[in-house]
């Protein structure tokens, strides 16, 4: 058996895990696992220029493989710069594995150049954090994180001195056995007849989705039209469910719209799928509510609940349908869907109207152009801040397309890195990066890796100067809106000095022509649009005291604005709906 040393035998255990790419930059106390993954064949290193989007592009490749990522960084700074996307990765449960380098092992507690602790300060964003100490340590060390990230669905890191590393490893090529994938989880039969018995006894039923539903449309969908029930979803839901969904009543939350709250308050049993929705003041507090959640430590940490189901949705739902009784009343979700419909009529208008003769340019009127322009496959990345609002509002999800951000982080700057992940993974995938002004100029200089490697990502950059999101929180918690402008550069001129291709639109009637454009372009492009700072408006009728981030006491506050071809799928879900005049009466 051939002889290798520790770095050698972590990375052709990384290959017998399906790991094909490291992101990272390089370092001293890394480069023998540099070296190993330059010997290894079907490994390679993705020279990054800055770590943290390493982090975010490895996230993003596991959220669309749903295979272990890889990222690294060099000792002290270098994997310190992992920390942000590491902690994005470990929030969007995307098995990842970080490889943080150490300092020389015989001076780990000296106050040594660089020293810092690795395995202490990755620790709360991740569900194994173990420095390797000894060359004897690496292959069940290895082994236990690579099984912690894939088994757990997060983070796991390795703290490697690099003297360690290049030891020889005891033993040769280790032989080891692998999780590749998480196993099925169905509920017990008792759980299974309490929960049959709340369905069956309840008049009102409302399903409320999150991420959890991914792999579950079909079942959702049937038991929705088993019990009649109106279907709400979360930000993170909506790429999974909205789709083909003639029960949809829109999204809760901040950025929501339409009828999902009041399907949810109104029902008289809440079924909450797959989602771990943050956002109490959102919530019911006197719905009886039911959660079906994978993780355990989900079930009851944002509502009182009435019954935990521990359990996949897909599975519990193909256990569960043949227990529940089909509902022939379906008045509530007729009304709902009427409801729905009026209330997404009713924001429309604003943004309707002379979009395509308005300077500086309606951020919304952009997102519906893109939205209309990209692949019915495409990948979008989305910036966390007003990206967030386009995309829940304009974005069609058909099954098919993705839609990635820093959802539950919510960390600046992660479309750009994630879009490097996903086009990696996939380099004949197209790959959109809605960026905002403010993220994407935070790592910009890895726009210079999209060059590098020639990665057709476009980049839609929401040139507004500002920080629109952060100007909304200061607006609405009452302070005047201050330290959140930026005097910005031509970035469409950037990106050509970088050697892509760059596009700057200033009229509104050059947006389709230039996102063709670039979408025609072979390699990366940049299309740097001029948008209206203004463009997102409070609404009058806000009714409680709101604070910062996404957290809002009022519950019933959504930001005016369009919400693309949503209106039409919620006219379509009319089509069956019985004639009558339930939501006139809710018109906003």
């Amino acid at each position: 058996m051939a002889k290798q040393t520790v770095a050698e035998q972590l990375v052709d255990l990384l290959r017998k895990a399906g790991v094909e790419r490291i992101y990272g930059v390089v370092g001293d106390s890394l480069n023998p696992v540099v070296d190993a993954v330059r010997r290894t064949p079907g490994v390679t290193w993705v020279q990054v220029r800055h770590e943290e989007a390493g982090a975010f592009a490895a996230s993003a490749e596991a959220q669309l493989s749903g295979r272990l990522a890889v990222c690294a960084g060099s000792c002290g700074p270098g994997n310190l710069h992992l920390v942000n996307g590491l902690y994005d990765a470990h929030r969007s449960m995307a098995p990842v594995l970080g490889i943080a380098a150490q300092i020389p092992s015989a001076e780990i507690g000296t106050g040594y150049f660089q020293e810092t602790h690795p395995d202490r300060t990755f620790a709360e964003c991740s569900h194994c954090s173990e420095l390797v100490s000894v060359p004897e340590q690496m292959p069940r060390a290895a082994q236990s994180a690579i099984q912690h990230a894939v088994g757990r669905s997060g983070v796991s890191v390795l703290s490697l001195p690099g003297d360690v590393a290049a030891k020889q490893a005891p033993g040769g090529a280790a032989e080891l056995p692998l999780v590749a994938q998480r196993p099925t989880v169905r509920p017990g039969d008792a759980e299974l007849a309490e929960l049959a018995a709340l369905v069956n006894g309840a008049r009102r039923v409302t399903l409320f989705c999150g991420s959890g539903t991914q792999g579950a449309h079909q079942e959702v969908m049937r038991f929705a039209e088993l019990v009649k029930s109106p279907v709400g979803h979360s930000l993170r839901g909506k790429e999974y469910i909205q789709y083909d969904n003639p029960f949809d009543v829109g999204m809760s939350g901040l950025l929501g719209y339409g009828a999902a709250y009041d399907a949810m308050h109104e029902a008289d049993l809440l079924i909450l799928l797959g989602t771990d929705f943050p956002y109490q003041a959102f919530l019911p507090d006197d719905v009886p509510t039911v959660q079906i959640d994978i993780r355990p430590e989900n079930l009851g940490r944002r509502t009182t609940l009435d019954l935990a189901v521990w359990g996949d949705v897909r599975e519990t739902l193909n256990c569960l349908i043949p227990l529940v009784q089909e509902k022939t009343d379906r008045r509530f979700l007729d009304r709902m869907l009427r409801r729905h419909a009026d209330a997404l009529e009713g924001v429309v208008s604003a943004y309707t109207r002379n979009v395509e003769r308005h300077v500086p340019i309606h951020p919304e009127y952009v997102a519906s152009v893109l939205d209309e322009e990209a692949a019915d496959d495409a990948v979008f990345t989305v910036d966390t801040g007003m990206c967030n609002v386009w995309a829940a509002r304009y974005l069609t999800p058909n099954g098919r397309r993705r839609v990635i951000g820093s959802f539950t982080h919510g960390s600046m700057a992660n479309a750009l890195p994630q879009a490097i992940g996903a086009q990696c993974l996939q380099p004949g995938r197209q790959v959109i990066s809605m960026s905002g002004d403010g993220g994407f100029s935070m790592l910009m200089g890895d726009f210079l890796t999209l060059v590098q490697y020639a990665l057709p990502v476009k980049v839609v950059l929401f040139n507004n100067s500002a920080l629109g999101m952060i100007d909304l929180e200061m607006m609405v918690a009452g302070l005047p809106p201050y330290a959140t402008s930026y005097t910005n550069p031509d970035f469409a001129a950037v990106a050509r000095a970088m050697g892509a291709h760059g596009i700057r639109v200033e009229d509104p009637r050059g947006v389709r022509d230039a996102l063709r454009e670039a979408f025609r372009h072979p390699g990366p492009a940049l299309v740097d649009v001029v948008t209206d700072p203004n463009a997102l408006s409070i609404p009058p009728h806000i009714t409680g005291k709101q604070v910062g981030g996404f957290a809002v006491s009022s519950s019933k506050l959504v930001l005016n604005g369009g919400v693309g071809r949503m209106v039409q799928m919620a006219r379509s879900n009319l089509r069956n709906v019985p004639p009558g005049d339930y939501g006139s009466r809710f018109r906003r």
